[in-house]
């Protein structure tokens, strides 16, 4: 798709690397030599988005005390990356609309039309196809930028990734912390590692790999901490009633299942069961297995439902 000069729409849930996609798209591509400039749109208020964007003339408004060239502008001969692109006004997506049917626009305070040549690649982990039936995203815009649409997997589906990155965010960390040895993971941590369900993908194992490398005392990574806000000094107290909540129900879930039809209600403790095993063992999807009295296989397959049914 990269040398293809059209729109292309990245999907895929946070941290899945949607950024490092769009790079590659543009890098790529015959612009390569021209800019690639990124707006993450979540970042900025609703009123700030359209003069970031295209610019403004001096007095347009209050605090515009000189004219102002807009990202489009600046991206004159290359790339334009709208990262969340979902959290845009829908009076910008109409301007948006025009630059990519028209390629022109207008600064904000002026009346002139301003041709360009951007390529947009715009990202979201929003459901675009659901803002559109819901008049939150213009249905024009979405066809425009859907040209391709690039789906970025999360890393739970790239198991074979998992080790790759965490021993090179790990030989970063190292190097960043002064340290001359490369770091090794030990069999146990890399298992812990491989089966995490990492629901904050690579960028959530960054975190977790750095964290691992600063806190080892020795070039060797013996423990993962996925989790930094668990308390080590937790009150014990509540451990009989939590103990009684996982051996059963609470009276009033009880009543719950059995107002289902019983295929719901067997369905609804399994996900209850799963949930709970795989917060009990902080996303170890063996020790959760080992919970539930499952195989690894047996827990995967009903795993799998759980995803696909919730997604």
């Amino acid at each position: 798709m990269a040398p293809v000069n059209r729109p292309v729409l990245l999907l895929g849930e946070r941290g899945t690397g949607k950024e490092l996609a769009a790079g590659r798209l543009h890098y790529l591509s015959h612009r390569w030599q021209g800019p690639l400039l990124t707006l993450n749109c979540s970042a900025l208020a609703s009123s700030l988005i359209e003069s970031e964007l295209f610019g403004y003339e001096k007095g347009a408004f209050t605090g515009a005390a000189a004219q102002r060239k807009g990202r489009f502008e600046s991206a004159d001969g290359g790339t334009l990356f709208l990262d969340e692109i979902g959290n845009i006004p829908l009076e910008v997506q109409e301007k948006i609309l025009r630059v990519v049917e028209y390629n022109a626009f207008e600064r904000v305070g002026s009346s002139a039309s301003i041709e360009v040549d951007v390529r947009i690649i715009a990202a979201t982990n929003a459901d675009l196809k659901a803002l559109a039936h819901k008049n939150e995203f213009k249905q024009d815009l979405l066809d425009r930028l859907s040209f391709e649409v690039l789906i970025v997997p999360p890393l739970r589906e790239r198991g074979e990734d998992i080790m790759l990155l965490a021993n090179y965010f790990a030989g970063r960390m190292a190097v960043e912390l002064g340290r001359h040895a490369i770091p090794q993971f030990s069999a146990e941590a890399a298992r812990s590692l491989e089966n995490y369900v990492w629901p904050g993908n690579v960028r959530e194992l960054k975190n977790v790999v750095e964290r691992a490398v600063y806190r080892s005392d020795s070039s060797r990574i013996t423990e993962i901490v996925f989790d930094p806000f668990s308390a080590p000094y937790a009150s014990k107290a509540p451990e009989t009633r939590a103990n009684a909540a996982d051996a059963g129900l609470a009276p009033s879930a009880a009543e719950d299942l059995m107002a289902q039809p019983m295929q719901e209600a067997l369905w609804s403790l399994k996900v209850r069961m799963l949930e709970r095993a795989l917060a009990k063992a902080k996303f170890n999807q063996k020790k959760a297995a080992e919970l539930l009295g499952l195989t690894y296989h047996q827990f995967r397959g009903l795993y799998r439902q759980y995803r696909a049914k919730k997604n």
